[in-house]
């Protein structure tokens, strides 16, 4: 055992200590995580700024990842966005040799074995790519991709058999100006059946301009000279895209209320139906900000009610270095609440719905507090063991590669942490027994989660800054039973993007959300899975739709992906 696995363990020994039974013990968990990258042919790096020093903040931010049917055969097809360098002690991006430079890769899943289908896929750009969304854009059934990046964002058409056709322009969404773009989600505001466009940005980065590290009171981080940012740069607004259902969008982030929420530094964002109203709402992870909460007002507007529903702040009332998002119902109680992840020196958030469109911090007293040393990024709230509790997962790695020498005690490389959920509102930290996949140490960015060998348990595929991605096979052996949910909208979009889907099974009820981004900056199985523990039948299946209606299926056995479609009203 390393060192490091060694004081992971410790830390998770103590966590434990106190819990209820043996069923809190790490060594009662039956999960345990094996990266297959390089085996599955994932062994091109993602390129991210200099690896051992990062002058400025484009540098540190990394990309999403997507796992996602990207052909509709059932099995889960892998993306991995990619970034670039900037020139040896310039301020311009590198000029890459002739087929040398970084590229975002798409890896189609034939039966549980990989193919790489990066040179027929035609998602061809270099540069700062920043997240990526899913949905069906233009109605023809098939998954669309939106790519933000710092630059220009862009949208993929999906065209079938692998390939995708870059057709920002033609749909309206070109920009006369270069942003730094960041979260984004495909969603239905109106409830007609076309899925609307939301674009976060980060702030507004002149690297002409931009100061070097140290050269300001942003500038340095425990007292050494560190890349400039966010505080102190300046901010940027969100943007609204109303579909206008014809293959073209118009922006109406002004009137619809997104543009009004200023003063943020907007990172990953979540739609989902989050006060129970059946309208779609998105929640954004904010830098260093309040996060926003824009609740949907049925008009096409939205009013961000962050404060008042409890979910701007954590339980201290502090705003806090929000990264990533992931929804889920930890308490079963068929509600969906939030983690969201932060910086060193602090702790996840977890919001339990309350619901009526209200929230409470309950990630102390849940257990989360007792790791806070890492920058925490991509996370998930999945039931990895399918005992029926959803469990936590995140990744981290540090933003400031060049302190570890001076503070060996903040690691750019870290290991992904792992609680187990226990019911009763309990998190144990049982990251030393999740495998070497979890604690070998990666300076990870964005995670995605899903299926990938169709055996029923939930997977991941993780960015790391500069090395390849790592793809995490769970080998649970837990015996439990599971359920995967596939939606096809006729009414609503055709991958149900924005429902709501309920699975009552043993006398409780889960409740997850089809999500278009989720994580951070990245995209899950669109096909929501659910852990039934040692019940072989789901009593019902209810499907709240994102056009209004609901569906509701009984008596579903268990192990296997079933199809709920929309009914025509």
């Amino acid at each position: 055992m390393t060192p490091w696995a060694a004081l992971v363990a410790a830390c998770a020994g103590v966590a434990a200590a106190g819990l209820v039974g043996s069923q809190a013990t790490p060594a009662a968990w039956p999960v345990r995580f094996v990266d297959v990258a390089r085996e599955a042919g994932l062994t091109h790096p993602i390129t991210y700024g200099d690896a051992s020093r990062k002058r400025f903040i484009i540098e540190t931010n990394g990309c999403g990842v997507a796992m996602i049917d990207l052909d509709d055969d059932g099995w889960v097809d892998l993306v991995t966005l990619n970034g670039t360098q900037l020139e040896p002690g310039g301020r311009r991006d590198r000029a890459w040799p002739p087929g040398q430079a970084p590229r975002i890769r798409v890896y189609r899943n034939v039966r549980g074995r990989f193919v790489d289908a990066t040179a027929s896929a035609g998602l061809d750009r270099v540069g700062w790519a920043s997240s990526v969304c899913a949905g069906d854009a233009d109605g023809d059934g098939r998954v669309d991709l939106f790519l933000t990046a710092f630059g220009r964002n862009a949208l993929y058409r999906n065209l079938g058999a692998g390939r995708f056709e870059d057709v920002t322009a033609k749909a309206g969404l070109a920009t006369g100006r270069d942003r730094w773009g960041s979260g984004c989600s495909l969603l239905d505001v109106d409830r007609d059946g076309d899925l609307d466009l939301f674009v976060a940005n980060y702030l507004s980065l002149d690297l002409a301009t931009a100061a070097e590290p140290g050269q300001g009171p942003n500038c340095t981080w425990k007292g050494l000279p560190v890349n400039c940012g966010p505080k102190g740069l300046a901010t940027d607004t969100n943007l609204l895209y109303r579909n206008n259902g014809d293959g073209t969008f118009t922006d109406v982030s002004i009137a619809s209320g997104i543009a009004k929420v200023t003063g943020r530094y907007s990172m990953t964002a979540a739609a989902a139906d989050l006060d129970g109203d059946g309208w779609v709402d998105i929640y954004v992870a904010t830098d260093s900000t309040a996060a926003i909460l824009y609740r949907n007002n049925h008009d096409g507007t939205f009013t961000d009610v962050a404060l008042p529903s409890g979910a701007a702040y954590n339980e201290l009332g502090a705003p806090q270095a929000g990264m990533g998002v992931a929804l889920g119902d930890v308490d079963g109680d068929g509600a969906l609440d939030m983690l969201k992840t932060h910086f060193a020196d602090d702790i996840p958030a977890l919001y339990r719905n309350r619901g009526r469109g209200l929230f409470e911090d309950i990630a102390t007293q849940a257990g989360l507090g007792v790791q806070n040393r890492f920058v925490q990024w991509g996370a998930g709230l999945s039931d990895l063991d399918n005992d029926g509790w959803m469990d936590v997962f995140y990744v981290t790695g540090n933003v400031y590669p060049e302190i570890e020498a001076a503070l060996p005690q903040y690691p750019h490389r870290s290991p992904r942490i792992v609680f187990r959920n226990v019911g009763g509102g309990r998190f144990v930290d049982v990251t030393a027994a999740s495998g070497p996949g979890v604690t070998t140490p990666q300076s990870s960015r964005g995670a995605a989660f899903g299926d990938i060998d169709q055996d029923g348990d939930v997977d991941a595929l993780v960015m790391n800054m500069n090395a390849p991605p790592s793809l995490l096979r769970n080998e649970s052996r837990s015996g439990h039973h599971w359920l995967r949910v596939r939606l096809e909208g006729t009414r609503s979009n055709r991958q149900g993007i924005g429902a709501t889907v309920l699975v009552t099974s043993g006398g409780r009820t889960q409740a997850r959300a089809v999500l278009s981004q989720t994580s951070y900056y990245s995209v899950d199985d669109l096909r929501p899975s659910f852990g039934l523990g040692d019940a072989t039948v789901a009593d019902r299946i209810e499907v709240r739709w994102p056009a209004g209606g609901v569906d509701v299926m009984t008596g579903v056995a268990a192990n296997r992906t079933v199809t709920v479609r929309e009914a025509s009203r």
